[in-house]
């Protein structure tokens, strides 16, 4: 029996899907203005396996992510609804347009999900490739008297919708008190919260009833998820970022729109830490997945390192963990692959392997407890080694388990060289075709003095680590 913490009941409970063996889910996704860091791929290992235990359990998953690539303002206080567009923002300072700054920084999340072997959603949907659906929503909300003008903004009514905050369970009331708040002339409340922004000198822009502009960032997830998965969902994750106001927001909007309840089930994601402290660019400790990379660890073994933490509490990032994560990993894929050439010597009895894949099932089932999972993993790595189970059947078992855990244990390690060394090489290539020798042996000096050889051959040059 699976069972999931859900964030609005705050309460463990049995899950059970709108419909028998099928279950919608929606993730909230990416902004996409800049590169993801490894706190955002925690949040998106977290999604794929609540995808993979759902499919462990034999449902249907549809699973739809959104791409946000207009709307999200870098003003994110409360209740401001001011400020840039992030993506319009991103595209003044790197000089292109909102489009390739979107198009780009998709591509590089992208990458980041296949390096962790994390699935694909079923539908990634663009909002301004969703513009009508997010405009006729509005509509719909204005008709149901949830909408009013502030100056050039079209504004959600909470004051309409007294369920207010019942996801993060804030008191208003004291937030208001607690906080600056200068909220946009014209504001009811200082939570009300835009649905549409008139403004004719936007990058991205379209027109609409009520005047050229582009969509607030709270109406693109409800419009896109009931595009793609109806108007009641069974699961809506993100991160505890996300539960106010965004989240917040989209029940607000979607259940006064449709008068039935949103999302069963809430998930959220703990918030990732660096030597215990936050993460962030101006302490020098925001890294990307290439920074990991760079200094020798795979994207697998950041991978091991989040199912080594509960989903809903802080993972805490250092060196020290993500090599003892590598180094673990190592050892399972080493288990695996030495035992699938290995003779099929011992016998071992069926309940002996129901046990394990008992006890995996209650782990990930309780919660998607990953930590515990991994508890029993090693618990059969340590049995078979131990003679207690047949080697080649607790080989077996992993393959089974791995399909919840997704760590590639029967893939062959290969050489990780960093992308500083590759692109080093790639400098020296271009040296070396246009014919300056010079540059191309002071760039393989460093390359060697990193601790790589270089070697060039018929089929370009082949790096490794001394």
């Amino acid at each position: 029996m699976l069972k999931l913490y859900n964030t609005l009941t705050r309460q463990k409970e049995e899950f059970r899907p709108l419909k028998a063996d099928f279950v919608r889910q929606y993730d909230c996704g990416p902004t996409v203005y800049m590169y993801p860091h490894i706190g955002n791929m925690w949040r998106f290992v977290m999604s794929d396996i609540l995808r993979r235990v759902l499919e462990y359990n034999d449902y249907q998953v549809k699973q739809v992510m959104n791409i946000t690539d207009v709307g999200h303002l870098t003003d994110e206080d409360l209740a401001a609804d001011t400020g840039e567009d992030k993506v319009e923002a991103a595209a003044r300072r790197e000089k292109k347009t909102p489009r390739e700054i979107a198009e780009f920084y998709t591509q590089a999340f992208l990458e980041d999900l296949d390096s962790l072997n994390i699935q694909r959603p079923h539908v990634m949907s663009k909002a301004t490739e969703h513009i009508p659906e997010i405009i006729a929503l509005i509509q719909r909300l204005e008709e149901r008297g949830y909408v009013y003008r502030a100056g050039n903004y079209v504004v959600f009514d909470i004051s309409k919708f007294p369920d207010y905050a019942k996801l993060s369970g804030k008191n208003l009331d004291e937030l208001r008190a607690g906080a600056r708040l200068e909220p946009v002339e014209g504001k009811k409340n200082p939570f009300d919260f835009a649905l549409w922004i008139v403004d004719p000198e936007h990058l991205m822009r379209w027109e609409s009833p009520w005047g050229v502009g582009y969509p607030g960032w709270h109406i693109e997830c409800s419009a896109m998820s009931m595009k793609y998965l109806g108007e009641q969902l069974d699961i809506h994750t993100g991160g505890q970022d996300n539960i106010f106001p965004h989240h917040e927001n989209e029940i607000a909007q979607s259940e006064a729109a449709t008068g039935r309840q949103f999302v069963k089930y809430w998930l959220h994601a703990g918030f990732l830490t660096v030597g215990g402290k936050k993460m962030s660019k101006s302490k020098g400790n925001l890294y990307r997945l290439e920074d990991l990379q760079d200094r020798g660890y795979t994207p697998s073994a950041f991978r091991y390192l989040c199912l080594t933490t509960h989903y809903r509490k802080p993972l805490n990032f250092t060196w020290e963990g993500l090599e003892a994560a590598q180094n673990a990993l190592k050892r399972l894929r080493g288990f695996v692959a030495a035992e699938s050439n290995s003779a099929k010597n011992g016998r071992t009895k069926d309940a002996q392997l129901q046990n394990y894949r008992n006890r995996f099932l209650s782990a990930i089932n309780d919660d998607l407890n990953t930590p515990q999972a991994l508890a029993v993993v090693w618990d059969l790595v340590k049995a078979a080694r131990g003679g207690v189970v047949a080697q080649f059947t607790a080989r077996r078992v992993l393959q089974e388990f791995d399909e919840v855990l997704g760590l590639k244990l029967t893939s062959v390690p290969t050489q990780t060289i960093p992308q500083v060394i590759k692109r080093l090489v790639e400098e020296r290539e271009k040296h070396r075709r246009e014919d300056h020798f010079d540059e191309s042996d002071q760039i393989r000096q460093k390359i060697l003095e990193s601790g790589y050889t270089i070697e060039d051959t018929s089929k370009g040059p082949k790096v490794r680590k001394v």
